[in-house]
């Protein structure tokens, strides 16, 4: 953990979204879906926070929640020591200078109707309208080139790239404001396998280059391994391990987190015969209404008696490693 203070600390944050009551009983009180129930976590600078689960455990909610893209519904969001929930637009503006988004899908998050000088020129303009168009194409061209582009690519649009060099784009676009912290949010999953690791590489190049801090969010620990920290486990909207990335991948305490590691193949195909895996049976619940205690329990392989009975915290096992498990 850095000795600096945290660029970003997020306490206790919950986004719940109420739902339509049935429609056959127009009298029942409206559901609560608990997307995020309960996340805390600091991000310092120049480091890599990654963030694992399985698909609907709230990793993307959590990240728009940071961003104020989605309202959070109870908790703190504190940039370097700035309470922003529930702040003016004005200041998130301000704010969002510093903070940037990658997002999943690289071809939907460009405009079809834009070349890729005005896209990644788009966040200069409105946030420095003061700066003249010589001086954003300089930026430009320069960001470009950071992330592998060249200039004679400057005027196509979004359709004429690949996945990879959409996701550069994207890239660009996020880092042209030179921020101090990137959310990236599963950048990598809709790409084939050797371009995700051309991508992790660049963004490794580019964090070491612009001192960046990084949240980056994937559904694969193998992925998450190469390019973080610390790691941040969520299941079902709640955090069920947090520790250094040694920690984690060597010592795993949460039998979610030991199943999750169990699923990543081995290289060596004798190994990968005779691993033991730690298969999960059943599905994730419903965070309409998810299981009393511990989240995971329904699906724990050493559940017993107390976890049904109460929710268990994040508590430090050692220095580096935070479990939210009363077996652990």
């Amino acid at each position: 953990m850095s000795s600096q203070p945290a660029l970003l600390s997020v306490r206790d944050l919950k986004v719940h979204f109420k739902l339509a009551g049935d429609s056959l009983l127009p009298w029942a009180p409206p559901r609560l879906l608990k997307a995020v129930d309960g996340v805390s976590f600091d991000i310092f600078p120049g480091e890599t926070l990654g963030v694992v689960g399985e698909s609907g455990c709230g990793k993307s909610t959590l990240a728009r929640a940071m961003l104020n893209l989605i309202p959070a519904t109870a908790g703190s969001i504190l940039w370097q020591g700035q309470e922003l929930r529930g702040a003016s637009a004005q200041t998130w503006q301000t704010v969002r200078k510093s903070v940037q988004m990658i997002f999943q899908d690289p071809l939907a998050s460009l405009d079809p109707r834009m070349t890729v000088g005005r896209i990644i020129a788009e966040p200069l303009r409105t946030h420095f309208p003061q700066m003249d168009n010589q001086e954003v194409m300089q930026k430009v061209r320069a960001m470009m080139a950071k992330v592998g582009l060249t200039e004679q690519q400057i005027n196509r649009y979004p359709h004429e790239f690949s996945g990879g060099q959409c996701q550069r784009i994207g890239i660009a676009r996020a880092l042209v404001l030179e921020p101090k912290l990137i959310i990236c949010d599963e950048p990598v999953s809709a790409l084939d396998v050797s371009i995700q690791a051309q991508i992790i590489n660049l963004l490794k190049d580019l964090q070491a280059q612009m001192g960046l801090a990084l949240v980056f969010i994937a559904h694969d620990l193998a992925v998450v391994k190469h390019i973080s920290q610390r790691v941040m486990v969520m299941y079902l909207g709640r955090t069920m391990e947090l520790a250094a990335k040694q920690a984690i991948y060597q010592n795993p305490g949460h039998p979610y987190t030991q199943a999750l590691l169990s699923a990543i193949p081995l290289p060596d195909p004798r190994r990968e015969r005779n691993k033991t895996l730690q298969l999960l049976h059943g599905d994730l619940p419903s965070p309409i209404n998810p299981p009393s205690g511990c989240s995971f329990r329904t699906r724990c392989p050493k559940a017993q008696a107390q976890c049904a009975q109460q929710t268990p915290q994040l508590r430090a096992l050692n220095p580096q490693t935070q479990v939210a498990c009363w077996l652990a």
